[in-house]
């Protein structure tokens, strides 16, 4: 099988390997067990890769590059509409020449790849769509163009879309699905040291203002002035980094709040299974991984009710909905941590439902629907 990714995930090459954002890497790399030939279409770029990069494990990929494009100001508008017809194009060829279409969305690759693939209406496709799948949230206008297309049963054919949660009056191309990192091997019996000392928290995303680290800074904030003795470790990188490191240093919380950087995989792990609290306030979610990791470690969930977030967290049972007030969401989480017994049947709770969602169970389903 000749198995064609369209993505708008950044790559870099080197050393005769191709890197990327290393939880889409270790997701693709499961797909790719199970097809004969790889093309891959994204952009590509030179540097040297990150800790949160890491390579495929498919040794012969058949990389096309493309450039990126944004739609963000009118300059990049009119420098896009050069690109996208060279673009479109190149895609278009790499569909006739694939036995497997795979579309990435949502994004703008995402976007023209849903449109070309109009045209190929008895190839087999799949599409992962990461983002949020709610039809009532509000969402940029290509969001809401790629998941027309994707549902719409005329358009798009012999497709399986993959989304996070179950909506209603969705057609019968849009599968509800899951995302996985840790394996069946890795469930080790856990057990949160008590909390007399100190509670921790983690924060683990782009410090960027979609992912609003900024407020569960300013949440522990309040937890301290409670006179709580918490702790919040935040992994990540992004353009709010500066604001945050000035904002602890301001306000005299650098004993308590700790931003560590993009990490690897075994130093975020360590993080989890150290934490009481895996906190994610964002203001849009596909399926939060980072809660869901946090969760496989028994740390319980206090994040936003976007997308399939009440769901992952039972409406409450499993953890703690934040409804962004600050005072409304302090009174919330110290009540989560204040009776232990709660605390304790939530993160068992957390971890039980967490670890349905292994790597070993993601791969059993990604089989059916490349071998069907």
């Amino acid at each position: 099988m000749k198995f064609a990714i369209i993505t708008h995930v950044n790559h870099i090459e080197r050393e005769k390997q191709y890197f990327g954002y290393a939880p889409y890497v270790r997701e693709m790399n499961i797909w790719l067990k199970y097809v004969d030939e790889v093309i891959i279409v994204a952009p590509l770029s030179g540097g040297v890769p990150a800790e949160i990069d890491s390579p495929y494990d498919y040794k012969k990929i058949d990389f096309t590059k493309i450039p990126d494009f944004n739609f963000l100001t009118i300059k990049s508008i009119l420098i896009s509409l050069f690109k996208i017809p060279y673009i479109m194009w190149k895609i278009f060829w790499i569909m006739k020449s694939a036995d497997h279409i795979h579309l990435r969305c949502p994004g703008n690759m995402g976007l023209l790849a849903c449109i070309v693939q109009v045209f190929f209406p008895k190839k087999k496709k799949t599409a992962k769509y990461a983002g949020n799948w709610d039809p009532k949230s509000k969402q940029p206008w290509t969001y809401r163009l790629q998941k027309w297309i994707l549902n719409n049963t005329f358009l798009t054919r012999n497709m399986k879309v993959l989304v996070y949660g179950e909506w209603d009056n969705q057609s019968k191309n849009i599968k509800s699905f899951f995302t996985a990192t840790y394996s069946e091997a890795e469930k080790v019996l856990i057990q949160k040291t008590n909390f007399d000392q100190v509670i921790k928290f983690i924060f683990v995303g782009s410090l960027v203002a979609g992912k609003n680290p900024m407020y569960a800074l300013k949440l522990v904030e309040k937890l301290i002035q409670s006179g709580n003795n918490v702790m919040l470790n935040l992994y990540g990188d992004g353009i709010e980094r500066a604001v945050l490191q000035k904002y602890i240093i301001e306000n005299e919380l650098d004993k308590n709040i700790f931003l560590n950087g993009n990490q690897n995989k075994e130093v975020i792990k360590k993080g989890f299974q150290e934490s009481h609290f895996v906190i994610l306030p964002s203001k849009s979610e596909g399926w939060p991984k980072a809660v869901a990791e946090g969760m496989f470690w028994g740390c319980v969930p206090i994040a936003t009710k976007v997308s399939c977030v009440p769901f992952m967290l039972d409406y409450g049972k499993r953890g703690v909905l934040l409804n962004m007030n600050l005072e409304n969401d302090l009174m919330q989480v110290e009540n989560a941590f204040t009776d232990k017994n709660k605390f304790f049947e939530k993160s068992q709770l957390a971890l039980q439902w967490s670890r349905n969602y292994t790597t070993d169970v993601f791969e059993t389903e990604i089989k059916k629907l490349l071998t069907k």
